[in-house]
């Protein structure tokens, strides 16, 4: 996230980098291509079970996604996850917790996740197949 808002303010190729840190750390194009994505600000179009939809989230330019405003854009300067609980079975690892981000001002938003990963059996690299975030409730 911090890459993508620093290659978007240095007027760098920030779509590319987008592009290879979701190829990276996504399952899109691993196995069957599953990927539960559920982002924080998506409220239109809530899931984004595609490479084109998660990459409309982080950097918007997508007319289907009309909501996305590009949320790596922002830009975040860290991004500091907190994890309440892991639990692991074979090649698979979930993760819960919150996450900070602060912006450029120095703002923190802290944003509750759930992520799941599965291990890469050739590579040996995690591979994000559950990706579930939201804002606290402030009921």
């Amino acid at each position: 996230i911090v890459s993508i808002g620093k290659a978007y303010q240095d007027h760098k190729d920030y779509k590319e980098v987008t592009v290879e840190l979701i190829e990276k750390l996504y399952a899109y194009n691993y196995e069957h291509g599953v990927v539960l994505f559920k982002p924080t600000k998506a409220a239109e179009v809530p899931f984004r079970p595609t490479k084109a939809s998660a990459l409309s989230y982080f950097i918007g330019g997508n007319k289907n996604f009309k909501e996305d405003k590009g949320f790596a854009l922002q830009p975040w300067t860290k991004v500091v996850f907190h994890n309440s609980e892991m639990y692991f079975h074979n090649d698979l690892a979930i993760a819960m917790g919150e996450y900070d981000f602060t912006d450029t001002k120095g703002k923190v938003t802290t944003v509750e996740y759930t992520f799941g990963y599965v291990k890469d059996p050739k590579t040996g690299a995690l591979k994000i197949v559950l990706h579930h975030s939201s804002l606290p409730f402030s009921g």
